[in-house]
């Protein structure tokens, strides 16, 4: 699913338009990055959880003449899916305990 398919699903299930799901996904994203970029991690109950991860230095190896290239550490943005996503994707989303 691509952003502009994203926002006809998000404008047909609430009731809205296009413009207006397009606005409130922009904004949820930047958001998203906003938080990140100031250190805090972002958590959607059932969805998941945006955190920033540093990821160290490291030597890789350039893949046209494989010789050792040095990586730079640097920050990276990480996802852990929350339990629902989780079942969801795995086929058991929808079914209640008893």
């Amino acid at each position: 699913m691509n952003k502009a398919e994203m926002v006809n699903a998000v404008a047909d299930k609430a009731g809205i338009t296009k413009a207006q799901a397009a606005a409130a996904l922009d904004t949820m994203v930047a958001s998203i990055g906003s938080a990140l970029r100031g250190g805090d991690k972002v958590t959607l109950v059932g969805f998941g959880t945006f955190s920033v991860v540093q990821r160290g230095a490291r030597t890789g190896r350039n893949p046209r003449d494989n010789k050792p290239i040095k990586i730079a550490a640097k920050k990276v943005a990480k996802f852990k899916p929350g339990k629902k996503l989780a079942d969801d994707v795995n086929g058991k989303g929808g079914k209640k305990k008893k």
